[in-house]
């Protein structure tokens, strides 16, 4: 499964910029989803996943209510909607694909890396204050 991240930019603060990683999955609808980000000097962080069926969504704390995580089955597509977007935010987005089992639970196992067996090779987002 190849994994394609594109959308990141420059945006000043308080901006808006939708991410999107199309795949090559054939199975599209059997992979959760995630985006993860990774700052300069910084580990990589989880960002937010989302269900095979897209009913499920995690997100971490610092991007609640800013970011909106989702996926297209017709067009093979998943999205990071970011929206108010700080400074701290600045970092290269990737997005990650796992198959799973269930269409809808998303557990706590996740958030973490070790859960995705397939990356993308990361889109850069640059927050001006």
């Amino acid at each position: 499964v190849q994994l394609q991240a594109s959308g990141g930019g420059l945006v000043q603060a308080g901006g808006s910029l939708r991410l999107s990683c199309s795949t090559s999955a054939v199975t599209f609808d059997m992979y959760t989803l995630a985006w993860f980000r990774q700052a300069p000097g910084k580990e990589r962080e989880f960002v937010a996943v989302i269900s095979r069926s897209g009913t499920g969504t995690k997100y971490i704390d610092s991007v609640k209510g800013r970011f909106t995580i989702s996926r297209d089955s017709a067009k093979k597509t998943m999205y990071l909607q970011m929206n108010n977007l700080k400074s701290e935010d600045t970092a290269v987005y990737i997005c990650a694909a796992g198959v799973s089992v269930s269409p809808s639970t998303i557990s706590i196992a996740w958030t973490k890396s070790q859960e995705y067996r397939y990356w993308g090779q990361g889109t850069l987002v640059t927050v001006s204050s």
